[in-house]
């Protein structure tokens, strides 16, 4: 069993940034791809970004340039540095990990508020 805990999320105002952390209780470097999802109030997860374990990464469209996701050095977390933030990036953000297995893990999430 893997476990994902989401950190950093918060109350921002627009234009500014934020980074989310997700802490895995293996080694990142045992997970075959992890992502960041998005849940805006009344919608359905929304992918945000994805890296794979030989750090690959994938960003939705309208989100590259704004966002970074990457994992430590030490490969223990996966962060996503959020910049220029605005109102509609308001959301609860998830980070996911599926492994080679096809076992597949959430987190709780951590709201991102951005203020206008």
């Amino acid at each position: 069993q893997v476990q994902l805990v989401e950190s950093g999320g918060g109350l921002v105002q627009y234009g500014g940034s934020l980074t989310l952390s997700c802490a895995a209780s293996v080694s990142i470097s045992k997970i075959n791809h992890m992502a960041w999802y998005g849940q805006a109030p009344g919608k359905q997860h929304d992918l945000v970004a994805t890296i794979t374990n030989s750090g690959n990464s994938n960003y939705k469209d309208p989100l590259k340039g704004r966002f970074t996701i990457y994992t430590d050095n030490a490969k223990i977390t996966v962060d996503l540095q959020m910049d220029s933030l605005k109102p509609e990036d308001t959301a609860v953000y998830y980070c996911y990990g599926k492994r080679a297995n096809g076992w597949e893990y959430w987190g709780q999430g951590t709201q991102v508020t951005v203020s206008s």
